[in-house]
């Protein structure tokens, strides 16, 4: 039984929200190996958090296993994770890169950073569900990223793409599921801070000027105004996201 806390509004938010959609997109099943991708930031600790929880409300028994992936910039980045990880008895796989300085190097001539730190990052994830044989590969993306990428995706490739609660690869070995997607940014970092997370500020020299902060910065612009448009837009690509997933 699920040993009773009392949870703020966000926090509340953010379990329901996780739980509904895991149960709408059936992403979690008996036995599940999940293998959660925890960066440091705010979105990977809620998702942890709740995937924790989850595990004692589910009729079912399933793994979790953090995976972290310390992009290079500060070797001591992910001392205060890699404590809670132990104080916490959370299986976990922590290991440095060089992603992050390689992307900003002349190693990389054609691709922004951004993209190139990402696409070795997956892949690197990847193979470590492979090596620990996971089923799952739990990302923690959620509303405000749905929307940034549906526009990016339009503006820079002429293609109408998001992001998918759940989505298979490898023949179906591996499940990639987004259980956070359902929920804003803003409630996961209210949540964050209710938890009291030590959280890892990013070192990376892009963060403030990647092209997914340029849609954050006009998504807001076009929504300042008028709220209920930010609020019609993120029903829209909820709603639009799970249709999709219907019919695939």
């Amino acid at each position: 039984m699920l040993k009773r806390r009392k949870l703020k509004f966000a926090q509340r938010t953010c379990l329901g929200q996780s739980g509904r959609l895991i149960q709408q997109t059936e992403m979690l099943s008996p036995g599940a190996r999940v293998g959660v991708a925890v960066s440091g930031g705010k979105d990977s600790w809620v998702l942890l958090e709740t995937l924790r929880m989850r595990q004692k409300i589910l009729p079912f028994r399933f793994e979790i296993m953090a995976l972290h992936l310390n992009p290079g910039f500060d070797p001591l980045e992910h001392i205060a994770l890699k404590n809670w990880l132990t104080e916490h008895e959370i299986a976990s796989h922590i290991e440095m890169t060089d992603y992050g300085p390689r992307a900003h190097s002349p190693e990389n001539r054609k691709k922004s950073p951004c993209f190139f730190c990402s696409w070795f990052r997956r892949k690197h994830l990847f193979e470590l569900c492979r090596k620990y044989h996971l089923t799952h590969l739990a990302l923690g993306h959620n509303t405000d990223d749905l929307a940034q990428t549906f526009f990016m995706n339009i503006f820079q490739t002429g293609k109408v793409a998001g992001l998918k609660a759940r989505e298979h690869y490898f023949d179906k070995k591996l499940l990639l599921i987004r259980p956070l997607l359902l929920v804003e940014e803003k409630t996961i970092a209210l949540a964050a801070r209710q938890w009291g997370f030590p959280l890892s500020p990013s070192a990376c020299p892009s963060a403030l000027t990647s092209k997914r902060k340029e849609a954050k910065v006009w998504i807001q612009e076009m929504t300042k105004d008028n709220p209920s448009m930010k609020k019609n837009l993120f029903n829209a690509l909820r709603r639009w996201q799970l249709d999709e997933l219907s019919h695939s």
